[in-house]
């Protein structure tokens, strides 16, 4: 328990840069204070202790403003920054070395039974208000870009944007570890081609507009 506490902080440490001291983030963290207690959740759920692990967390959810439900399985080094608004869903799993920002869900859509929730790789960065539904997989080292809606499954070292979400490539880099980019060093795909729409537009006007002057065909006339 003591090595699963230190290393979580160590992980706080590496990637808070307003973090201080081990002992600020054990006694101030919403996000190390809501992990810990879910430890206690799933370990009472496991031994089929329900009401008791259900109600752990919903004082977890009173605590911290963070809502992680006890069936959840969550790895090492797990780091919420800030971490208000997160919903964590019953068969949801989360592997090692993760970041979730405030805002997060790893939700359901409601049209599926028992696995009903995502799974979450190693080394996954998920941006603040993002929306992951459904039983699907991200893989490891995935990021999803702030404010995203996920229906479907992100591969390996892929990039999630957009409502609802496409994959984009880190241009030129394959990273492997989450805290090597930021939740807004992503590329727009929907942006991205409503400019290639326009900039398209924009020379069929010129094209239009130079056969107008050289007689092809009238000019239309608005009535």
């Amino acid at each position: 328990m003591f090595q699963y506490l230190n290393e979580t902080l160590e992980a706080y440490q590496r990637r808070d840069p307003a973090a201080r001291s081990k002992l600020e983030i054990f006694l101030l963290y919403q996000g190390v204070h809501a992990t810990l207690y879910h430890r206690l959740a799933h370990w009472l759920y496991e031994r089929k202790h329900f009401f008791l692990a259900r109600f752990v967390s919903q004082w977890n959810r009173f605590w911290t403003g963070i809502e992680i439900h006890p069936g959840a399985k969550i790895g090492r080094r797990f780091v919420i920054d800030h971490g208000m608004g997160i919903v964590i869903g019953e068969t949801a799993e989360i592997g090692d070395d993760c970041l979730l920002y405030h805002g997060v869900t790893l939700g359901g859509t409601g049209k599926d039974h028992g696995k009903r929730h995502p799974t979450i790789g190693n080394n996954v960065l998920i941006g603040c208000g993002a929306k992951i539904l459904g039983p699907f997989k991200v893989g490891d080292g995935a990021r999803i870009a702030a404010n995203s809606v996920v229906l479907s499954e992100v591969p390996e070292q892929a990039t999630a944007v957009g409502i609802p979400a496409q994959i984009v490539r880190i241009a030129g880099k394959a990273t492997h570890f989450a805290d090597d980019v930021d939740q807004t060093s992503v590329e727009n795909p929907t942006l991205e081609r409503i400019n290639a729409l326009s900039e398209r537009l924009d020379f069929i006007e010129r094209l239009l507009d130079e056969q107008y002057r050289r007689g092809d065909f009238p000019k239309p006339t608005s009535k």
